[in-house]
């Protein structure tokens, strides 16, 4: 008889099994829109550095190239001063979605391409591209 007592049940319960997953769904759907919203907003801001950056390099290869405002600009011309090793200069003129950079001429500020602002739109509107907005 006194063995009967002494005998101890070790586990969980199913029930305390279902709490503990459900509890742990919950969390998961309040943070994979966080994540995702947070993500987007990332990389709508990565194409923005990237296309101060791009402005930056058709600046300084103007100056040294002695260029007119109407001069057109290639890929290659801004590629070299660009930092070597970077996500920018070895991408081809692509940002970080996979859309092409239009190279605009001289004096003329480059444009966020428009698959990639269709496609962050909802984390980064129309005032947050400025001045390099469509």
């Amino acid at each position: 008889m006194l063995q009967k007592l002494n005998i101890k049940r070790e586990g969980f319960t199913l029930i305390e099994i279902m709490i503990v997953v459900t509890i742990i769904a919950l969390l998961a759907m309040i943070s994979v829109p966080n994540f995702l919203r947070s993500r987007r907003r990332s990389q709508a801001t990565q194409v923005l550095q990237d296309l101060r950056m791009i402005d930056s390099a058709i600046s300084m290869y103007a100056v040294e190239n002695n260029k007119s405002a109407s001069s057109g600009v290639s890929w290659t011309d801004v590629r070299i001063y660009l930092k070597p090793g970077t996500r920018l200069e070895a991408s081809g003129a692509k940002d970080i979605i996979g859309s092409t950079f239009t190279i605009p001429a001289v004096d003329t500020t480059p444009k966020v391409p428009t698959a990639t602002f269709n496609a962050l739109s909802n984390e980064a509107p129309t005032s947050f591209w400025s001045p390099y907005n469509l």
